[in-house]
């Protein structure tokens, strides 16, 4: 007997279709038992055809590959963990170990454990100015890393943002705690911090090194922000001639309109000046040799890379933030106790510790580029912080007490406003040449030991007397 097999297929499928989809279907072969043979092939050669079926395919493919599956994935899970780590390590020998400064963080803990343990507020206070040091100096770090990912204006406008976190942060915790004067004292000796000490170190340090040759940089840049400067002086002096004179309209509430009025123009004011420096006038403000060829120091930029990834800094952003807060608060609560255990008025306290310490790694960084003829970039550090602070941060602190409900102006008080505007008029005459050596340097330190002793000496009048 022979047999005669009729097979069915479906109806969508054929062999170059099984070819090009690299899905074999299933043939289904219904065999009848009839008489005769068909071209000669027997019943059990279509068998052998039949035995090809996806779940013999499977079969095959997992007894090829399922003995190595656990093994593959148990090293991929080893090289994960293991990169991980590295990568941890690596960061954090980055962040924590390759600055020297890095050594003050200790103190940091060890006034919390003081406040929690004695509550000597001396102590506090001390500790707490000396473990913020180096978390200003990492944060400015983060910020500089961050930058590599952003561009040239994000990355400046995260500068702006970052760079006095310190004080803005230490300011917020003092204006949630009433302090408005130590607020408006500790902003305002930023801004002489810098224009006074930061360059005037620098100045002195560079001509000191470059003894036999005068330093130059970019005169334009100077002049936009002694400007700026100039006009924050002008938001500052109306509210406190206004209150100095009585001619308010509404006594009390007029200086505090007009304050947050003239913050609101002046941050207008600031980012307009972001805008212009980062797009419009970008070029202008590259580094200016003493041969006059721009972007001589370009090439040295273009060989710096990222330390750390994208996420990385942003990590480090929100951890430096939050750390440099908590100490902030513990510093600004030390204050009162600091200024009657070490018989410092509280003036001098907010006016030049405060902000020596919140500007310590603009001060070091300041000096470096100064001694390696980047004088560009040390005017940029100390003139530039000073911009931010005066168009940015005191505003942005009247806004936020705005917010908070706190009645922060823009009345310095006379004698504050008085010493801001004569320290810019003395930084803008040291500035209109476009060149500096270390008489020009040392003179600006001078000046700075001159409002140092002022407000040694100088105590605030009493709420009292400001009434008429």
């Amino acid at each position: 007997m022979t047999g005669k097999v009729r097979f069915s297929l479906d109806p969508h499928s054929s062999p170059q279709m099984d070819k090009i989809n690299e899905k074999p279907q299933l043939a289904i072969v219904h065999s009848h038992l009839e008489m005769g043979s068909m071209d000669g092939r027997s019943e059990h050669e279509f068998e052998d055809e039949s035995l090809v079926t996806p779940v013999n395919l499977s079969r095959r493919s997992n007894g090829l590959n399922g003995g190595y599956h656990g093994s593959f994935s148990t090293a991929e899970q080893d090289t994960s963990i293991r990169s991980l780590n590295d990568s941890l390590w690596r960061t954090l020998k980055v962040v924590l170990f390759t600055s020297k400064i890095n050594i003050l963080m200790p103190c940091g803990p060890l006034a919390v454990f003081i406040h929690h343990s004695f509550d000597d507020k001396g102590w506090v206070f001390f500790l707490s100015l000396l473990g913020i040091i180096p978390l200003a100096e990492r944060l400015g770090f983060a910020t500089e890393q961050l930058a590599f990912f952003t561009g040239p204006t994000v990355g400046g406008l995260l500068n702006a943002t970052f760079g006095n976190a310190t004080e803005l942060i230490i300011s917020i915790h003092a204006l949630k705690g009433g302090m408005i004067r130590v607020v408006q004292q500790s902003l305002l000796g930023s801004i002489l911090s810098n224009m006074l000490l930061v360059l005037g170190c620098a100045f002195f340090s560079g001509g000191i090194v470059f003894l036999k040759k005068e330093q130059v940089f970019d005169k334009a840049a100077a002049v936009v922000n002694s400007g700026l400067l100039l006009m924050a002086v002008m938001g500052l002096l109306f509210p406190a001639v206004l209150h100095s004179t009585h001619s308010e309209v509404h006594y009390g509430k007029s200086e505090l309109a007009l304050s947050r009025f003239s913050s609101c123009i002046m941050l207008v004011a600031y980012a307009s000046y972001l805008v212009f420096q980062l797009k419009d006038q970008r070029d202008s403000y590259d580094p200016v040799g003493e041969e006059g060829c721009q972007n001589e120091g370009s090439t040295d930029d273009e060989d710096e890379v990222a330390e750390i990834s994208k996420w990385e800094a942003i990590t480090w952003l929100a951890i430096l933030t939050v750390w440099i807060s908590v100490l902030s608060d513990y510093l600004v609560d030390a204050i009162q106790g600091a200024s009657v255990a070490w018989n410092i008025p509280v003036a001098f306290i907010s006016v030049i510790l405060l902000p020596i310490v919140g500007n310590a790694a603009e001060h070091a960084s300041a000096i470096i580029f100064a001694m390696k003829d980047k004088l560009d970039i040390s005017l940029g550090v100390a003139i530039g912080s000073s911009t931010q602070i005066s168009m940015f941060g005191i505003p942005f602190c009247v806004v936020v007490g705005w917010i908070m409900g706190q009645p922060m102006d823009l009345n310095f008080q006379l004698f504050e406003t008085a010493t801001l505007f004569i320290t810019v008029l003395v930084v803008a005459f040291m500035l209109q040449e476009g060149t500096s050596n270390y008489f020009k340097g040392l003179m600006l330190m001078l000046c700075y030991l001159i409002v140092a002793a002022s407000f040694f000496v100088h105590v605030d009048p009493p709420v009292d007397d400001k009434n008429p």
